[in-house]
Formats: C-alpha cells, structure tokens, sequence
C-alpha cells in the first residue's frame, strides 16, 4: 500500500520504442500485469480504460527497412511520414483519435513517448496541424494532444548527421519541429532522460551486476562499455552519461522541462539482455519522481492524496463487473 498524489483523469498512449513490443508496458517479459506501465499509471489515478499502446508488435520494426525503397534514405533526408517509419506515425495518430473519441472528446490525450516513440510522437504531431477533414475543417494538434512526456527518447542526431540510422527522419523532426514546438498551442513537453552508466570502452572492468557478467561472457566487456556502443552510434562520443541506450543530453528539448534521474536505465531489461529490471522510467519506483512535474504542469492533479492499494485497478474491475451483472 501506498500514497498516491491525485487522481489524474486524462486518455493516455504509450509510444514503444525501437524493436519494443505492445506487451512490453502491459507483462514486461512475461511478468505480471501488475508490474506493467499500464499497472503502475493505474495506480496512480489513471483509468486503465483509458489507457492504451501504440498497437506495435516486435515483427513490425522489420517496416523500417522499407525505408530503402526511398531515395531520401540514401540521400540522408528521409522524412518520418516515408515507407520507413511513415507506418509508426500512421498508428499512434488513429491510437490518439480512439482515445480521444473513447472518452466523448472532453480530455486531451496525454502522449508517454519511450526512446524512439518520443521522436516519433514529435513528428506525428508535426506542425499542429493533426489532420484536415473533407470538409476543409483543420483539427489542430492541439485539440488533441494533451501534452508530450518522453522516457529515454533521442531528440538530435549525431554530432556526425550522416551516420544517423534515421537516415533523416529525426534530422528531418528535428528541424521542421524544433524543441517545444507546440508549447504557443498551450501543449506541455517534459522529457525525463537517467544518468545511470557512463560509457566506457575499456575491456578490464569490475563485473558489478549480473548484466555485466552476461556482457562479459559474451566477449563485450560491461554495461559500461555497452553504453558506450550505444551512446557513440546515437552521439558520436561514447564516454557521455545516460541511460544505457542513449546519452542524457540527447533526451533534452530546448523549451521543455528536462527531468535528469539518477540510476535510471532505459528500458524494462538491461541494455541487449533479458534480465528484467525494476529501475527503468516506467517502473514502480521510478514513476513518482516525475509524474508528480507531469501532472503539476498539465494541472491535471485532481483531488487529495489517498491511499491505494496495488489490487487497486482489480478491485475496480471488478467493480464495475458487479454493477453489469446488478444491472441485468
């Protein structure tokens, strides 16, 4: 049992990130439930109804390669609505309309964009405008995005822009949608980005986990030096600090409020393995050190501090169950 700060009542979608599944927020690695994003955003006062996934399945990231059917891919300025990812922004914009609508059009939805789905979210949320209607209507974005919170994203290209594996796309976001872009439409940015392994590229290190000595065994040395892999292809200098996966400066957006969290790593697993771990930004001891910036700055704080139960969202299931069978 725990406190909980507010009921927040507002449509979420979670973007996944690059080679992520749907699952991976609902039964992380074939955990329970309970210890899933959806779960833990229950917990905090959102309705899990209301909470829904880009529907993205691990198979489907092969549809990036499609990107090489698309002469920007070669020429390094391909676009996020082209063959590569075009297919992403296509699905999160219908999964943001489903939510919109399944809550009667009265509350904006709140964007949670994990690692690529963080640049992904910007792109499709594009200039602000989400769409034109037949009828020559412009639906802003604003009319329908609450507010933008991204986990882990990459939001610049390499200090190197050619060698970015967006061949483009990110540049592409980047440029056209800079920083808080859509903050004058009244939309909220907050990025959380960890500081949690400094890339090393030394061989000899102390095996400190049992991640590193997986790495070890594998013949690529530590986390530490896997870090360092990860932050040179995504920066162009291993030897920065962040999450694992990507470099703490690159998660930060000018105009956004940037959240730095210490011993945070980027996703439900220890970077390249299928250790489970429970200090990623989604888990249930890392959401409360910035969700409560989230819900401060969207005003979505709603009623006094309570306490809940982790059966919490079952118990109001079975709630509402109850009250169907009652009615029949």
């Amino acid at each position: 049992v725990f406190l909980s700060g507010c009921s927040a009542y507002c449509p979420v979608v979670i973007c996944p990130g690059f080679g992520n599944d749907m699952v991976d927020y609902d039964t992380p690695l074939g955990q329970s439930s309970e210890v899933g994003l959806r779960s833990v955003l229950g917990r905090r006062g959102f309705d899990l109804d209301a909470v829904s996934t880009v529907p993205v399945k691990r198979g489907d990231w092969v549809r990036v390669a499609g990107g090489l059917i698309d002469p920007g891919f070669y020429r390094g300025d391909a676009r996020p609505s082209g063959p590569g990812y075009g297919w992403y922004v296509d699905r999160l914009k219908r999964e943001v309309d489903l939510a919109y609508e399944a809550g009667g059009g009265e509350e904006r939805v709140m964007l949670i964009g994990h690692s690529a789905g963080g640049w992904l979210a910007r792109a499709a949320m594009s200039d602000g405008t989400w769409r034109t209607e037949e009828d020559g209507t412009v639906v802003k974005t604003s009319d329908r995005v609450r507010c933008l919170v991204t986990l882990g994203a990459i939001h610049k290209v390499p200090e190197d822009a050619s060698t970015c594996v967006t061949r483009g796309c990110l540049k592409y976001t980047d440029e056209s949608y800079p920083g808080a872009f859509l903050g004058k439409d009244g939309i909220k940015y907050i990025t959380v980005g960890g500081a949690a392994v400094t890339g090393d590229n030394r061989k000899e290190q102390d095996l400190a986990s049992e991640a590193d000595e997986l790495y070890a065994v594998r013949g690529e040395g530590s986390a530490a030096r896997v870090a360092f892999t990860s932050y040179l292809a995504v920066s162009g200098d291993g030897n920065r600090i962040g999450d694992g996966v990507v470099p703490l400066e690159w998660t930060k957006l000018e105009g956004a409020t940037n959240i730095q969290l210490e011993g945070v790593v980027h996703s439900i697993n220890e970077a390249g393995t299928t250790i489970p771990t429970d200090q990623w930004y989604g888990s249930e001891g890392v959401i409360d050190r910035w969700m409560p910036t989230v819900l401060e700055m969207t005003q979505l704080k709603k009623g006094p501090m309570r306490m809940l139960s982790p059966l919490a969202p079952l118990q109001e299931s079975l709630s509402k169950l109850l009250k169907e069978v009652t009615k029949q």
